[in-house]
């Protein structure tokens, strides 16, 4: 009997313990950046500089994180959104991460934008074990999962854009005569080596290359050179300032080719409308997110929810702009990782979770692209439709065409 009593008297200390113990569990884990009350995440724009165009990709999305902390944050926390100007400068962008890290201490990095800034930061952040989440450049190596993991992309890779025009050109135009202006960094290269993998023993299509310095004042006698080469195609793999120069000279030239602008640069109000609708008729890209000013989407979900935020929050940009498109889906996809998170707000979950994307679909992505990432895949967009410049928007056409980089 008192065995029995004893045993009893024993059952609400084991009781005690478990709840203690399953409490234990469920306690919120944090890295610096996060709390009960707030995620601190920091970002790199090129605000001012060769590239400051672009710059309205980051006030966009700190628009939708401002409307996230009006329907109460993420899990219950407010997301503070810590965004520096790096006029696309790679010194002042490492200057900047450091920053974000050491002094503002973020939980991670999010859709630091521009090549050469990216490529800046990436070994710092990965030293500090820092997420530079979603990328805002297209080189392969931002999603290079072995040598950097806690580097992830989110655009397709350039080889990706490469892949597609050769797949494009090679089903609707195999005897062209192609000529590449492109940009002399990874922007570039890496459209022109996919270009070239995607074309395979047919490369010698291309006729004539010129490549520029993005610091160039204008780049008018490139395009003069490669009119000269006698093809028939241009594909212009450019940042913005230097699209609008592009096309313009060949409008002045009136050179006529099948003209390709990489869709870097495929913005209807920083460089179509700068280059005149005029002369913009009929240039063909390929992009992943339907077009705000398409009144194909008006009765679609995710654009009217689009559409919506912007005539809340940012009702000064134009809906048709691909980089203000652009950061309303990259900023979506972060929210929806920090969701994933749950009450793990650290760093190495953050990561885990951005690696942990099946078929996420943004409002803005086209119907048939699919966000999907695994620890073997750092690369959640690899699929693009060809577009062309009709009036004043672009009109997709053609299938959704998988250009996909082996890893």
């Amino acid at each position: 009997m008192p065995a029995l009593l004893s045993r009893a008297a024993a059952l609400p200390a084991v009781a005690a313990l478990l709840v203690t113990c399953v409490a234990a569990r469920a306690e919120p884990r944090y890295d610096p950046g996060a709390s009960d009350t707030e995620i601190r995440i920091g970002n790199i724009m090129p605000y001012s500089g060769p590239a400051s165009a672009y710059g309205v990709a980051g006030r966009i999305e700190a628009a939708y994180f401002r409307m996230i902390n009006d329907q109460g944050g993420v899990n219950g926390r407010k997301i503070n959104f810590i965004s520096y100007d790096d006029a696309y400068n790679p010194a002042k962008a490492v200057e900047q991460a450091r920053k974000l890290v050491e002094s503002d201490e973020v939980l991670a990095v999010f859709g630091p934008l521009g090549t050469p800034s990216n490529a800046a930061i990436q070994r710092y952040l990965n030293g500090k074990r820092v997420p530079q989440l979603f990328v805002a450049a297209g080189a392969a190596g931002f999603g290079n999962h072995r040598d950097y993991p806690w580097t992830m992309g989110f655009q397709p890779p350039y080889q990706s854009e490469g892949r597609t025009y050769a797949k494009y050109l090679l089903a609707e135009k195999p005897d062209a005569k192609i000529a590449v202006l492109y940009q002399n960094d990874d922007l570039g290269k890496e459209v022109l080596k996919g270009l070239k993998e995607g074309l395979g023993d047919k490369a010698s299509m291309i006729v004539a290359t010129e490549s520029y310095e993005v610091t160039e004042p204008t780049i008018d006698s490139r395009i003069i050179n490669l009119r000269a080469s006698g093809a028939d195609t241009f594909i212009s793999v450019t940042t913005p300032k230097s699209a609008v120069q592009s096309i313009r000279k060949a409008a002045e030239l009136g050179w006529k080719p099948l003209y390709i602008q990489s869709y870097a640069s495929a913005s209807v109000s920083s460089v179509m409308k700068p280059a005149g609708f005029d002369n913009a008729q009929g240039i063909v890209s390929a992009y992943y997110a339907k077009d705000g000013a398409d009144p194909q989407w008006d009765s679609d979900e995710g654009m009217q929810r689009y559409i919506a935020f912007l005539a809340k929050y940012a009702p000064e940009v134009s809906r048709s702009d691909i980089s203000v498109v652009y950061g309303y889906g990259a900023a979506q996809t972060m929210v929806q990782v920090l969701k994933q998170t749950g009450d793990t707000l650290t760093r190495d979950n953050v990561m885990k979770q951005a690696a942990s994307l099946v078929d996420f679909a943004p409002d803005t992505v086209l119907p048939g692209i699919k966000l999907n990432t695994s620890a073997s895949d750092f690369y959640p967009i690899e699929q693009l439709q060809m577009m062309r410049f009709t009036g004043e928007s672009w009109r997709m056409f053609g299938p959704v065409i998988d250009g996909r980089v082996s890893d």
